[in-house]
């Protein structure tokens, strides 16, 4: 049986719940309907200590930048808390270690910035919540920004629009590295009606 792959979800103060959250229940949600670990899921943050994600929930993240090795998925989240993230050397030093041995790097609403932070987005087309569109146009000038798609694919890096278009994402990650009948599946059993990088439905 082939190893997990690693799944690595960067946390930090006043990032969105459901960013996080919503890739991480369709991860592991598939290692359910799978019947073993497909993915190993670990939330990550500078200093591995406890934080508030908007809204006041207090979370505390598995491991530290220090403790997590090599990662073949990266999710890095948005939130209110992603201007500060972005000033955090080590938070961009995590991203852009990324950026040569991960698999796929997914990035959910604003994190799009902090991988554009990281120099990952340079000359590639993107996407990011509708109301930091024109931000990251600003920060990256050499991506593409598609304001009119849930999500962005190119080579190994997927960006998504706001919140819930994060877990559609997340599925698409299911769909290109297990298959889709295991994505299709997972949503049937999370009871989630897919949507595509154009906002298609795909049902369950």
């Amino acid at each position: 049986m082939s190893a997990p792959r690693t799944v690595h979800i960067l946390l930090f103060p006043d990032v969105e719940v459901l960013d996080f959250a919503g890739p991480y229940e369709v991860f592991h949600a598939a290692n359910e309907v799978a019947g073993k670990q497909r993915f190993e899921i670990r939330t990550v943050a500078e200093g591995g200590d406890g934080l508030r994600a908007r809204g006041g929930l207090r979370i505390r993240p598995e491991l530290s930048f220090e403790d997590s090795g090599d990662v073949d998925i990266a999710v890095v989240p948005g939130g209110s808390g992603t201007r500060a993230a972005a000033e955090r050397p080590a938070v961009v030093d995590w991203i852009r270690r990324q950026k040569g041995g991960a698999e796929l790097v997914l990035s959910v609403c604003t994190g799009a910035l902090l991988l554009g932070r990281a120099g990952l987005l340079d000359g590639k087309p993107a996407t990011t919540h509708h109301t930091a569109l024109d931000r990251l146009r600003t920060e990256v000038p050499s991506a593409t920004v598609e304001g009119d798609r849930r999500f962005v694919e190119v080579g190994s890096l997927i960006t998504a629009a706001g919140v819930s278009a994060g877990i559609d994402a997340a599925f698409r990650v299911v769909e290109r590295t297990l298959g889709e009948s295991l994505a299709r599946e997972t949503a049937r059993y999370m009871e989630y009606e897919r949507r595509d990088g154009r906002g298609q439905l795909l049902g369950r």
